[in-house]
């Protein structure tokens, strides 16, 4: 099996509630990935939906660890599978945010953890699929 030199190979959905801080993402992230057998630096991207865009924490949170943040519109998301979250339903019209997102992040691949809830932060973590050049058994 080879595997590309660049380890960073995950996709991070983050859904949070307006005013969440840049600490609480992170301690969020963090804690959802201390569910796996994976590392924070294993993180190539993090993404959301479009509404949050602005989201000072979000993009503090992004920024401080160097981290590409891509947003999904409402209709790329409703179009993906996700668990139900009223509050996602009732404020974004759509059934949920991170999970979507990180499956929508990761071109397709496998979600490795589901919806997380730490505090006003959702997490869940897609594996992205394998670059072309990458061959596995």
């Amino acid at each position: 099996m080879t595997i590309s030199a660049n380890r960073r190979h995950l996709a991070v959905g983050i859904g949070c509630r307006r005013g969440a801080s840049a600490d609480a993402i992170e301690q969020a992230v963090r804690a959802a990935l201390g569910a796996t057998a994976f590392l924070f630096e294993d993180i190539a991207l993090v993404a959301s939906i479009a509404a949050k865009a602005n989201e000072a924490g979000l993009l503090a949170f992004c920024e401080q660890h160097g981290l590409a943040l891509q947003f999904f519109r409402t209709e790329e998301i409703a179009a993906a599978p996700a668990s139900y979250s009223p509050y996602a339903g009732k404020h974004m019209n759509v059934d949920g945010v991170c999970e979507p997102c990180a499956i929508l992040a990761s071109h397709g691949g496998r979600l490795v953890l589901g919806k997380t809830i730490v505090g006003d932060v959702t997490v869940a973590v897609a594996m992205k699929n394998a670059p072309s050049d990458t061959k596995v058994p």
